[in-house]
């Protein structure tokens, strides 16, 4: 979206008990087109501190007899910064349009990304009771950029399927979480390209991508952007939700074939042992095998075809030969790729080759760092206790993680420290490493 002057709109109070309630299914509504959308106007704040975290707006009569509530659940950090919960003077008059900045419009050098995330739950209209909505969806319109060095992008979680052009625009890549140990596929982030498009064109479909929901009483969605460098007055973007669905001209429609339940990397002797699985590869393809020396330009190593398990757990594996007695880093992520040609990746593991050094026995990535800092500890660290910290330059420490059963890679949260140089200290009670970490802003 356009970049927009800085104005905060004052919104009144007004008391809301947020409560769990009874689930009331409403059946035969909007979704693929079949229906009206859902219309959004007339927001007014009902609980919280307009503007901040745990903020919760209210939109009337969406549909027949539904109200959405739309709650701020968080922020990448206090840079980022609500200007309008609704955008009423451009755009789409029934979109859901945010206004959101970053830093008053302003990044710095270097790579910068930030976002702010919305639930949208729906209720019945004049109370808190929530209504199970049996199908709906929601396009994202307008993922741009700058025309320099800013990517708009949206994410989306828990959709039962997404639609792009086959030649879109945006880039398309999983968001991933552990629980309980297992990699599980959470949602799709949508990046839009530096380019920046005239106004906000419903018929620009290359950098649109429509999500579908069926029986849901709530959704989360995430404002964001990245660049490569400094910008001055356009890093507060708009955003436009438009609850219904459009025609592309030539669409993709992803159900999100690949489940990935596990994905691992082990050394072994002049070899890297890849060992991954995953289940209901509906529509899919091939896996290609990336390597990294860096951790940011990957490369193909392999290019693994799909068994064609539709059902159940499929296993993969894969050995890399390298020369384990040369001293790096290897960085390994699946490429996943669907029969229509669309892909996503998954996570990043990392390798460390050749003999270990005493003083250095971890390894930290990304570095420069933004938001999640993961820590790679040797093979004898791992399923036992180990703790890290973080100092600044005046010897404090500024961060702590510890754990009694460390894995490969743990993660430790900096989304909230101010960018600067660092010194990150493990240890496993007998062996201490340090490595210097950069955080951006």
């Amino acid at each position: 979206m356009k970049p927009y002057s800085t104005i905060f709109n004052t919104f009144s109070k007004k008391a809301l008990a947020f409560a769990a309630a009874l689930v009331i299914s409403i059946s035969g509504f909007a979704g693929s087109g079949n229906g009206p959308e859902l219309v959004f106007r007339n927001a007014t704040l009902a609980s919280g501190t307009a503007g901040a975290d745990g903020a919760i707006y209210r939109f009337p009569h969406v549909a027949n007899g539904i109200d959405a509530l739309v709650k701020i659940n968080g922020r990448s950090s206090s840079l980022v910064q609500l200007v309008s919960i609704d955008l009423t003077n451009t755009g789409w008059d029934k979109a859901f349009q945010p206004q959101v900045t970053y830093n008053n419009g302003n990044t710095p050098a270097g790579n910068t990304d930030w976002w702010m995330e919305f639930g949208i739950s729906f209720v019945q209209s004049n109370t808190t009771t929530a209504v199970n909505v049996s199908d709906f969806d929601v396009t994202a319109l307008d993922i741009d950029g700058d025309g320099s060095k800013l990517q708009e992008y949206v994410s989306f979680y828990k959709q039962d399927k997404y639609t792009c052009e086959i030649n879109t625009a945006l880039t398309v890549t999983n968001l991933l979480e552990t629980i309980l140990g297992i990699l599980n596929l959470n949602g799709k982030k949508f990046l839009g390209p530096v380019k920046q498009y005239s106004g906000i064109d419903t018929s620009a479909t290359d950098v649109m991508t429509t999500n579908s929901y069926k029986n849901a009483n709530m959704l989360r969605v995430r404002t964001g952007g990245q660049s490569s460098g400094v910008i001055t007055g356009s890093a507060g973007r708009m955003y436009a939700f438009w609850f219904k669905s459009f025609n592309f001209q030539a669409p993709v429609q992803n159900t999100l074939p690949v489940t990935l339940t596990s994905f691992n990397a082990e050394l072994g002797d002049n070899k890297v042992n890849l060992k991954w699985e995953d289940a209901s590869e509906f529509k899919f393809s091939h896996f290609i095998v990336e390597r990294s020396t860096d951790g940011y330009e990957f490369s193909d190593a392999a290019m693994v075809f799909s068994n064609g398990s539709l059902h159940g757990i499929a296993d993969y594996a894969y050995a890399d030969k390298v020369n384990t007695s040369v001293k790096g880093i290897l960085y390994y992520r699946l490429k996943m790729v669907d029969l229509d040609g669309a892909y996503v990746y998954s996570a990043v593991r990392i390798i460390r080759t050749g003999s270990e050094d005493k003083n250095v026995t971890v390894a930290a990535y990304p570095n420069p760092v933004v938001n999640d800092l993961r820590v790679t500890v040797p093979q004898s660290w791992q399923n036992k206790q180990i703790a890290m910290d973080l100092y600044n330059m005046n010897g404090q420490v500024v961060k702590h993680f510890s754990t009694s059963n460390a894995s490969q890679t743990e993660v430790m949260n900096v989304v909230d420290m101010p960018a600067g140089m660092y010194v990150l200290k493990a240890s496993n009670g007998s062996e201490t490493a340090t490595q210097k970490i950069l955080k951006s802003k």
